[in-house]
């Protein structure tokens, strides 16, 4: 599913998207064969450093950078907001055109999203009903339908659209990142996607997101104020140690560190069990596995605390397990490294390969 504030573009040979992340900015190439995709190319890199809004010409000189690494064929580049810098809430909707719909909220974003949000720019996912209406409906009921509206500030919108094409870059499309682990296990693993019952976590920086996905549907997506800073910045206090050395320990997550680890983790484990208890309840059906993507995925040590504590299994969750790899020598040695972090930015490309 996709949420495409901009868009344009039709059938590309080769796909380029950049997820904006709050401490790290990762893009990926897609190359197109007849067969599907292959990864041709990756890039992380520091994000920059800034409190509430990012200078325009900074962002530009960043999205250059991006570029001159990555050498796209293709101008045309698919960019991912996070989610502190953007919505995404559920709401049922009677069915009209999606331009009316957008209107309609933009109008009274409270009413359908709990929210003022004002100068918002909204784009919306109508998701195609499972049945039809029963036939016991009253005759003119109006029959609302579920959908995934998204929204993100009009400046912030203007100022990546402006970046880009300051940059050279041309913005086909910009989608949040709440999404992208969804389109990401659709695109690389797709049996589980339409087949399974999966929670999907994906530990940012600041913040970390969980989508539950039962049959094909996202059913839950929300975000939460709890990423790798706090555990690591948790640990560097309680050990008096400096944050480079908690970061490291943080991955490699020897035994002694467990005492320190566990009130830091409890609180994401207790978002998860809310989260998917809520689901459960609602859908009558279990959640078989969670799925763990980000930088702190690594840490096996990390999963089998989430594991023990929820009693759900846990296990890191790599995009690129599903694609084919087309990547120069040096990078296929740093594809296993990195794999994890580059979630939100296949994610984002795959909103395009249909």
């Amino acid at each position: 599913m996709t949420i495409p504030f901009l868009s344009g573009g039709g059938t590309r040979d080769q796909i380029f998207a950049i997820d904006l992340g709050s401490r790290a900015t990762k893009a990926v190439l897609l190359d197109r064969h007849s067969d599907g995709f292959s990864l041709a190319r990756f890039a992380v890199q520091d994000a920059p450093a800034y409190d509430k809004n990012l200078p325009q010409g900074l962002l530009t000189e960043h999205l250059r950078a991006i570029v001159a690494a990555m050498q796209p064929k293709t101008k045309q580049v698919t960019i991912s907001i996070g989610a502190g810098d953007s919505i995404l809430r559920s709401a049922e909707l009677p069915l009209m055109p999606l331009e009316e719909m957008r209107q309609m909220i933009k109008l009274n974003p409270k009413n359908y999203l709990q929210q003022e949000l004002r100068d918002y720019v909204f784009d919306c996912y109508l998701v195609p009903p499972r049945a039809k209406p029963q036939a016991d409906t009253p005759k003119g009921a109006v029959i609302k339908y579920k959908v995934w509206v998204g929204g993100v500030r009009r400046e912030l919108l203007q100022t990546i659209e402006a970046a880009a094409r300051g940059a050279g870059l041309i913005p086909a499309s910009v989608t949040l990142a709440l999404l992208a682990p969804v389109n990401a296990l659709e695109f690389s693993q797709p049996t589980v996607f339409n087949k399974e019952t999966v929670a999907l976590v994906d530990l940012g920086f600041k913040t970390s997101s969980i989508s539950i996905v039962s049959d094909g549907d996202l059913c839950l997506s929300r975000s939460v104020e709890l990423g790798g800073d706090r555990l690591t910045a948790g640990l560097a206090e309680t050990m008096n140690i400096t944050y480079a050395e908690a970061e490291g320990i943080k991955v490699g997550m020897p035994q002694e560190v467990e005492g320190h680890l566990q009130p830091l983790v409890s609180p994401l484990g207790r978002e998860l069990r809310a989260s998917i208890d809520f689901f459960e309840h609602q859908r009558e059906k279990t959640v078989s596995k969670i799925l763990i993507s980000g930088g702190t995925a690594r840490s096996a040590f990390l999963l089998q605390m989430l594991q023990t504590e929820l009693g759900v299994t846990c296990k890191a969750w790599f995009p690129t397990e599903g694609l084919k790899l087309s990547l120069a020598p040096q990078q296929m040695t740093e594809i296993e490294q990195v794999s994890s972090v580059l979630t939100n930015a296949i994610g984002s490309a795959a909103m395009m390969a249909n």
